[in-house]
């Protein structure tokens, strides 16, 4: 596949490179902004970072909100999950199960996370799906390495 990676990120890595922006967080900002990968994203995975987005402890307006989702969703290429959505392996946290099924339709190469439940499953989801769940610092550090 030519172009830039397809890479779907998790909530929670989503939400570090939003909110809080530096470090790693950061350079995964500038890397979708630029280009250099290409953010998968679903009805379903959208619907829970505007949720979380929405907790009181990150003290965020509607319109912040909103400002933060138009950093991200522009990049993003929103995927459609088939009912049945495809099988993967069994999480524990069933709320992480909607992004093996974006990563396995969306064609990622990566899923960003470092939900220990999810990075527990790299090995069985790499041989089901032909992607990688990696943290976001392997992430990047393929990212330079490919760039």
């Amino acid at each position: 596949m030519s172009g830039p990676s397809r890479v779907v990120l998790d909530t929670n890595v989503a939400l570090s490179a939003l909110v809080f922006g530096s470090g790693q967080a950061g350079r995964l900002r500038s890397a979708w902004q630029g280009g250099d990968f290409r953010p998968l994203v679903s009805t379903g995975t959208v619907q829970e970072l505007m949720r979380v987005l929405a907790y009181p402890k990150f003290r965020l307006s509607k319109p912040e909100q909103d400002e933060l989702l138009a950093d991200y969703l522009p990049y993003a290429e929103v995927v459609r999950i088939p009912q049945p959505p495809p099988e993967v392996p069994i999480c524990r946290d069933p709320l992480d199960t909607p992004f093996m099924h974006l990563a396995v339709v969306g064609k990622a190469q990566y899923l960003v996370s470092g939900d220990k439940d999810l990075l527990a499953l790299a090995d069985p989801f790499l041989l089901a799906s032909s992607c990688c769940i990696v943290p976001i610092g392997v992430f990047l550090n393929h990212q330079t390495k490919a760039l």
